[in-house]
């Protein structure tokens, strides 16, 4: 049986001018497929065995052909967005026919020339295809421990939850709403700390190091914004939450750290009503 969506073993069962038909055995009647005479290597002649991939053509016809797609079937891999249309999206996979990313398909609404995450599978019809719902296709997190830094893609992002992301582009994760003081989008490529790696090999993820380095981090980005204020931030840490991420993207445990930080460095002083670097 020839295998649509990836890599057959295959035999030369007959020329013609515009091409040779591969198939599993020398017989005129077994299955067999097309690879255009364009592709054929040369001193390729009847009985000799190709190893070519098989996918459909624009009349969806199986054929074969001998250049490497960025993905086969079963694979998760980062495909570059083509053209958007009614349909879905097309994207580049390597080969002369665009694959497609159904709607249905979609974790998020993708852009031309914008690169994503994605697993090709076959529809009902046997047609290839790809998707972004990439949970439950991801293998369990492994070579890592707790503390590590990680660098992976986000594929998903629901806000009762968080943002999924593909460690690695193959390893499951999480970043947790409480998580999250920046925003992701899908298709972004994010860093950050294995918070905890759970019995059933899902990580939890953060976007932040560990207190003691973001601390550092976080004070000099406080202090640059105070400075774009003209040096007087029209607030303190007493401030509503909303207003600390809204503002600097911290939590506000994370922005009072910061500020009791640059306190204690003599870099700024505090009133009842706003912060004023010194």
């Amino acid at each position: 049986m020839i295998n649509i969506g990836t890599w057959n073993e295959l035999q030369v069962i007959r020329s013609k001018d515009f091409g040779i038909y591969l198939g599993e055995e020398d017989s005129s009647t077994a299955e067999t497929v097309l690879l255009p005479r364009k592709q054929v290597p040369d001193g390729v002649k009847a009985g000799s065995r190709m190893t070519v991939f098989i996918y459909r053509d624009s009349q969806d016809r199986p054929i074969a052909t001998v250049n490497q797609p960025k993905i086969t079937l079963g694979e998760i891999a980062r495909l570059t967005v083509k053209s958007v249309t009614g349909i879905g999206a097309f994207m580049d996979w390597g080969l002369e026919k665009d694959i497609l990313l159904p709607f249905k398909e979609q974790t998020a609404k993708v852009k031309e020339g914008h690169s994503y995450l994605v697993r090709m599978y076959a529809d009902k019809s046997g047609r290839l295809c790809v998707s972004m719902k990439l949970y439950g296709h991801l293998k369990p997190l492994e070579g890592y421990e707790k503390g590590q830094e990680f660098t992976g893609t986000v594929y998903e992002v629901k806000p009762d939850l968080g943002a999924f992301v593909a460690v690695e582009d193959k390893y499951s994760g999480l970043i947790h709403k409480s998580e999250l003081y920046s925003k992701v989008a899908v298709g972004d490529t994010v860093s950050g700390r294995v918070v905890n790696i759970r019995e059933d090999g899902k990580a939890d993820l953060s976007l932040r190091e560990v207190a003691y380095k973001q601390m550092e981090a976080d004070s000099q980005m406080v202090y640059d914004i105070i400075k774009s204020y003209q040096g007087v931030l029209p607030f303190t840490d007493k401030a509503d939450k909303e207003t600390i991420e809204r503002e600097f993207g911290l939590s506000k445990n994370a922005f009072k750290r910061a500020v009791g930080r640059l306190l204690k460095e003599g870099k700024i002083t505090i009133t009842e009503s706003e912060i004023r670097i010194i």
